[in-house]
């Protein structure tokens, strides 16, 4: 009897260690989302620091499906058409999007309690043409401009410009005393253009309708014209200096710490992850301007291009994914994850990163708001690829073929781009 009394008591042991604990979830009733992205997307410091928080507040688990850079899209795309799609893809909304069918592949997400939290900025980069929010926006943000050597322009007598015309004296005044009035890195570099081309089509959505119903092309459009004849008549005057042919990433640096450079277009971010101050001049000479090239005469800035978690709509845990990002946009949690991290605002709540007095200065963040666009050539242009762009003007630069045949090239690419996505119309 002593002894069936013992095998009793040790069963309800045993099944009693069988149960789960009510200090959190076991391994067997947790849940694990698939997250994709690109590898140095994901291992961004603050993108750790949201997973690793998620995972030990929930006992949830995540696996992260990364890929190299160049390999990305073609392996993301190739997992969606198996069949493999993940919880949660991280995209910018760029053309490359196009290659997952969004309309049909993503769960839109407007009435997600998080959403009056976005600021304005961000909220209208993630909404697309219908007015659908595409994924949550857990980034770092920046304003793109035109970045100026204020100490450098102050030693000479001159100031920033305030109108197109004034831009162009600007750049005429700092080349005749021996200054690149603007860094222009042409070798490898490609994201100048598009500031250009936002003003044309955000101004103007009407056009960009007719562009991407295959209506129109460049070539239809006077203000892209305006744009590529400012930037040929740049170059030959020499205001990219005299070897922006050669000039890449990696020396936008140098030239502007040296002062040879005054001014480049790029973003406030940059000064705090890349710009390394080894000659005379460091961050604290610098401010902001817009950027003028000719389609937009009191000038524009671009808002940040944001990398955004959007959710398959058949996921078969869709209310966990759901759960997820409303994790992630919670304040107590996005301020931990991005802590000391120099980024323009993605949430109103947002208070814990730092934003570049470039930006916040009071002349600055008046223009800003006035002229500043949302991400629009890059992002909504069917077809559009920068570096595809980038080479068109590279044949103009070397003389190959004129202002034309350059926006001949920029139609060309763009086109087949999109015949290849079957975007309707092409």
């Amino acid at each position: 009897m002593k002894f069936r009394k013992f095998l009793r008591l040790l069963a309800m042991a045993l099944a009693l260690l069988l149960l789960p604990s009510c200090g959190g979830p076991t391994q067997d009733d947790s849940t694990t989302i698939s997250i994709m992205g690109k590898k140095t997307d994901l291992e961004k410091s603050y993108m750790q620091a949201i997973f690793r928080l998620y995972e030990q507040e929930t006992g949830n688990h995540l696996q992260i499906i990364s890929y190299e850079d160049d390999s990305f899209e073609d392996l993301a795309v190739a997992e969606f058409e198996k069949g493999n799609a993940p919880d949660i893809l991280m995209h910018f909304h760029n053309a490359d999007l196009m290659d997952f069918n969004v309309e049909e592949t993503f769960l839109p997400l407007n009435d997600q309690p998080w959403v009056s939290d976005l600021t304005d900025s961000a909220k209208a980069y993630c909404t697309d043409s219908d007015g659908n929010l595409l994924g949550l926006p857990f980034w770092e943000s920046s304003v793109s401009g035109c970045y100026y050597n204020r100490t450098l322009l102050e030693s000479l007598g001159l100031g920033p410009a305030y109108s197109q015309a004034e831009f162009d004296k600007l750049c005429a005044a700092l080349l005749s005393v021996g200054h690149i009035p603007l860094c222009w890195p042409a070798d490898g570099c490609s994201w100048m253009i598009q500031f250009g081309l936002d003003p044309v089509f955000a101004d103007h959505p009407e056009v960009l309708e007719q562009l991407n119903r295959n209506e129109i092309t460049y070539a239809d459009i006077p203000a892209v014209t305006d744009m590529v004849q400012w930037v040929a008549d740049a170059a030959s005057k020499g205001w990219f200096g005299e070897k922006y042919l050669s000039t890449g990433w990696d020396e936008i640096g140098p030239t502007l710490t040296t002062g040879d450079g005054a001014m480049t277009l790029i973003w406030d971010t940059w000064f705090y992850t890349d710009f390394q101050p080894t000659g005379q001049y460091t961050v604290d000479d610098f401010a902001v301007m817009p950027v003028y090239m000719g389609t937009a005469p009191e000038g524009t800035y671009e808002g940040g291009n944001l990398n955004m978690m959007m959710v398959p709509k058949d996921g078969d845990q869709l209310d966990a994914v759901l759960d997820f990002l409303s994790f992630c946009a919670t304040p107590d949690h996005y301020n931990t994850a991005f802590d000391g991290i120099s980024t323009v605002s993605c949430f109103q709540g947002q208070t814990t990163n730092i934003q570049s007095p470039m930006i916040t200065a009071g002349d600055a963040e008046i223009s800003i708001a006035k002229y500043q666009r949302v991400s629009t050539a890059s992002t909504r242009i069917v077809g559009y690829n920068a570096a595809e762009v980038a080479d068109a003007f590279l044949e103009l630069f070397h003389g190959r073929t004129d202002v034309q045949g350059c926006i001949r090239m920029m139609d060309e690419a763009r086109i087949a781009r999109a015949k290849l996505q079957g975007a309707p119309g092409f």
